[in-house]
């Protein structure tokens, strides 16, 4: 089992002096996890959605993180992949670049950047991503096949042109898809690309959703396939803050994801209100506050999901605690098909204090335990 760490590079109350001191602490944080033996680094990708993620551009990121480390994998969790965010063909020249700076580093994903802030930022066309998305791995999964690419698909043609340079891996970087929904699991699977399963479900669901993905695996047809590299790995979402102390683990763990279920219940369309105000001590902001918590208790209570005709519920039981907790938790994800455990720390409340300690303490305690029984 693989282990990784995930960024959105999200922030309550941004600056700009905040914001360009969340850059470093994630940089701080991704060394730090090479250091205590985890796989790999994700790094997602988001346009205009203050508070949620301001990782806009993770290609620089990842470069920058590649040249701090020499093992550590680091990932596109994910590439959006409409034409209008980043063409295919662009996509490709990047992710072959970083491979090759990193020394075949790189793994990429691909996800939609669905949400109307968004897509009205750069002219997507909403009821086109998923078929953009698709098409875009396509072309991707056979840029380097031959001297020349050459696609002719149902919604972009390129006549031949050779995709420069080409990737240390061969023949291209890993490909995954971001699974929130049931059919993006199923199309990650009859893709034959890996799924990165981003909700905050816990054991069960992520359990049901690894028997929809083998499914579709089983029942998938050749043709169907966007690459000649067939990836069936299925990495999972776990949010966790682990200290020494289980009561502070869990509080600042708990708050964070409040902070996160805000932020994307305001993008996403939701009932959340994003906290744009936590260290205001105005009435005003006390007020928000308040709604806010109503707003996530109800989500909680009801099991309502965070965003809609999402797979993920708001759902408290994560790997909030003692290291001790954390393990159990891990066996959970194990036993339920988690091929990855993709740990989410960096949520918008957290101190930096409190990730660089919960990256000790997996690297210390947590992942060694499942190292010994390999």
């Amino acid at each position: 089992m693989k282990f990784s760490v995930i960024f959105e590079a999200q922030l309550a109350d941004p600056t700009v002096d905040r914001e360009h001191q969340l850059f470093r602490d994630c940089v701080e944080q991704a060394v730090l996890a090479e250091e205590m033996g985890f796989d790999r680094i994700w790094a997602v990708e988001h346009h205009s959605l203050k508070w949620y993620a301001h990782m806009s551009a993770p290609e620089i990121f990842l470069t920058w993180v590649a040249a701090r480390t020499s093992r550590i994998r680091v990932g596109h969790g994910v590439v959006c992949m409409p034409f209008r965010f980043n063409h295919p063909a662009r996509v490709a020249e990047r992710a072959a670049t970083l491979d090759l700076l990193s020394g075949g580093r790189l793994d990429l994903g691909a996800g939609r950047g669905g949400t109307l802030q968004e897509t009205s930022l750069c002219g997507v066309d909403k009821d086109r991503t998923t078929q953009e998305v698709e098409e875009a791995l396509r072309i991707i999964g056979k840029a380097w096949e031959k001297e020349e690419l050459e696609h002719h698909g149902p919604l972009l043609d390129i006549d031949p042109h050779p995709i420069l340079p080409r990737p240390a891996q061969t023949p291209h970087p890993p490909l995954f898809l971001a699974c929130s929904r049931t059919e993006t699991l199923r199309q990650a699977a009859e893709l034959g690309v890996g799924a990165l399963v981003m909700g905050f479900a816990g054991p069960d669901a992520i359990a049901d959703m690894r028997r929809v993905y083998d499914t579709a695996i089983a029942d998938r047809t050749p043709e169907r396939l966007v690459s000649s590299v067939v990836n069936d790995h299925f990495s999972v979402l776990c949010p966790t803050i682990v200290l020494d102390d289980r009561e502070t683990a869990r509080a600042i763990g708990i708050r964070g994801q409040r902070f996160f279920a805000q932020s994307i219940g305001h993008w996403y369309g939701g009932a959340g209100i994003p906290d744009e105000a936590v260290v205001d001590g105005t009435d005003e902001a006390a007020e928000m506050r308040k709604a806010a918590e109503q707003v996530v208790a109800r989500l909680h209570e009801q099991q309502i999901p965070v965003r809609p005709n999402a797979t993920a519920t708001f759902n408290a039981d994560h790997a909030y605690g003692t290291a001790a907790d954390a393990i159990a938790y891990v066996e959970r994800l194990r036993d339920a098909g988690a091929d990855e455990i993709m740990c989410l720390i960096q949520m918008g409340t957290v101190p930096q204090a409190a990730c660089l300690e919960t990256l000790r303490q997996w690297g210390e305690t947590v992942i060694p335990h499942f190292r010994r029984q390999e």
